[in-house]
């Protein structure tokens, strides 16, 4: 047998300590809850503690790039569409893109490898105006335009098996408004965008 000494009752903590110390435990998990984990993991920021903290951008990502995942699989279970689809209105958009060319003020062209991402943005004044155009070569991109700053965020247009798009935005906000790319696709892909407008510079988000 192991002796060993027994607390006494005044050394065991009072029904009120064990109370209080519950209730601190409860109210720390909440502000946790609310600052920290909400924004990180999904993009919800009641208090704006998470932008300030830098959490919330974090949990928009992480919240796009599940939705992106989901459409994945739902692309996978109603299996590939038609090659002669795709070839009709890939020749469509060849044609499309065969007529004369506006005055673009940048372009860049770039390389994905099966699943890797890449985000570029155009920095803009609120109500500035631009327009756009994307081409796929090679294969297939998800996408999600959308813009974000002082604590704001739009989301413009996303696109899931896209071989291109085109169009304009209005900035709601000043700050950075772009694409999210990723390529879901077994090869690699090059993509070019095209864009012009109001807006101080043209960038990539690495």
């Amino acid at each position: 047998m192991f002796n060993s000494n027994r607390p006494s009752l005044d050394e065991l903590p009072s029904s009120a300590q064990l109370l209080r110390s519950t209730v601190i435990a409860a109210g720390a998990a909440v502000v946790i809850l609310v600052t920290v984990v909400l924004p990180a993991e999904y993009g919800i920021d009641p208090t704006g503690a998470g932008h300030v903290l830098g959490l919330a951008e974090m949990g928009e990502i992480k919240s796009q790039l599940a939705e992106e995942a989901e459409a994945d699989r739902q692309m996978d279970l109603q299996g590939d569409q038609s090659s002669l689809l795709d070839g009709i209105l890939g020749l469509f958009v060849g044609k499309a893109h065969a007529q004369e060319p506006p005055a673009w003020r940048d372009e860049v062209t770039f390389t994905l490898e099966p699943d890797a991402s890449a985000e570029w943005k155009m920095m803009m004044e609120k109500g500035g105006q631009a327009q756009y155009r994307v081409t796929v070569e090679g294969g297939r991109v998800n996408y999600d335009l959308h813009g974000h700053g002082g604590g704001e965020t739009a989301n413009y247009e996303r696109g899931r098996g896209s071989a291109g798009s085109e169009g304009g935005l209005i900035a709601p906000f000043e700050g950075e408004h772009g694409w999210f790319f990723r390529n879901r696709d077994k090869g690699p892909v090059t993509v070019t965008v095209q864009v012009m407008g109001d807006y101080s510079e043209f960038f990539e988000i690495r």
